[in-house]
């Protein structure tokens, strides 16, 4: 039985695989890639250099074989189609292929029980309990959820410009900030463009940071829907609570994400938050690559305290 354990981050942007010995330490790190998409012959082929890569690097600084006691893999855009794969690559005695907004909370809680929520170009909350029950809320797409996240910010201040420019709605600064970042002439303009293929969802959504630029200017359309992004985050969160944990029951709650840099939305975040009786809100204790190194342990029966843990994931 091989006394090394693996927990891989596959994400959108990156991929990081840590492996750790019986005692939690971690004893091997490697980055590749990003492996989210395995459709089609080209994409396939990413997934496994960026998987294999990632995870070989460690096994070279580890001394390890490609074989494991446990692993956990957490996969943006979902795991169902990317098992096969891995168990092509690598073996084990103990693997859970699972989606990235479990090894996320594991990471931000340190695997106790808690909840996180995710604000980046979508949004989502997830939580899990004492007893290993989970729950989410949110995080259905940029059309009918992901409300708080970068997407939904940009869209909700396009839509503050557009009623400006009709007259039915409060003068902003949003109009002149979007325009000057997009070249746009107007706000007709400018929804036109963001129907191309030019403006992906994430560089729509990178535009949200003029909402904040825009409110630190002093302009109240800004600030408010800084505001309702904080709010509607928070709700997203009370939703999972009330899922899973009793009223006055403590609970873990942590933010990740690019939203959250904001000040004022992580501000709003946190009050709506810990207006619930038991909620402890902060920022992740550990990332998401150490929480699936810890949900490989937890495959094994095993609680430990991980040590040795590189800067990206502390």
């Amino acid at each position: 039985m091989s006394k090394f354990f693996l927990g891989v981050d596959g994400g959108q942007s990156s991929t990081t695989a840590l492996i750790g010995d019986a005692q939690g330490r971690v004893v091997g790190c490697g980055r590749d890639g990003p492996c989210n998409h395995v459709s089609g012959a080209e994409k396939r082929a990413k997934f496994i250099n960026a998987i294999g890569g990632c995870v070989r690097q460690a096994c070279q600084k580890a001394g390890a074989s490609t074989s494991f006691r446990a692993g956990c893999f957490g996969f943006s855009g979902g795991a169902e189609d990317k098992q096969a794969l891995v168990e092509e690559l690598f073996s084990f005695d103990h693997l859970l292929v699972t989606h990235d907004a479990l090894i996320a909370l594991s990471g931000a809680t340190a695997g106790q029980p808690g909840i996180i929520t995710i604000a980046g170009t979508g949004s989502i909350a997830f939580g899990r309990n004492g007893a290993g029950a989970t729950a989410r809320a949110g995080g259905w797409g940029y059309v009918f959820g992901d409300e708080g996240g970068g997407f939904d910010l940009t869209r909700q201040a396009l839509r503050a410009v557009l009623r400006a420019e009709e007259g039915w709605g409060e003068p902003t600064l949003l109009r002149v900030k979007l325009l000057e970042a997009t070249g746009a002439s107007d706000g007709n303009d400018l929804l036109h463009r963001f129907y191309t293929i030019d403006y992906p969802r994430p560089r729509i959504a990178a535009l949200s940071r003029l909402v904040e630029e825009a409110a630190e200017e002093g302009d109240i359309v800004a600030g408010n829907l800084l505001h309702s992004a904080g709010r509607q985050l928070a709700m997203l969160t009370g939703a999972v609570r009330h899922q899973l944990f009793s009223i006055g029951e403590s609970a873990q709650v942590a933010w990740a994400g690019g939203v959250f840099s904001c000040l004022a939305i992580r501000e709003r975040f946190r009050m709506f938050v810990e207006l619930e009786e038991g909620n402890r809100c902060g920022p992740p204790i550990m990332g998401p690559a150490a929480g699936a190194l810890l949900e490989a342990y937890r495959l094994a029966g095993m609680q430990v305290t991980l040590t040795n843990l590189p800067e990206t994931e502390k």
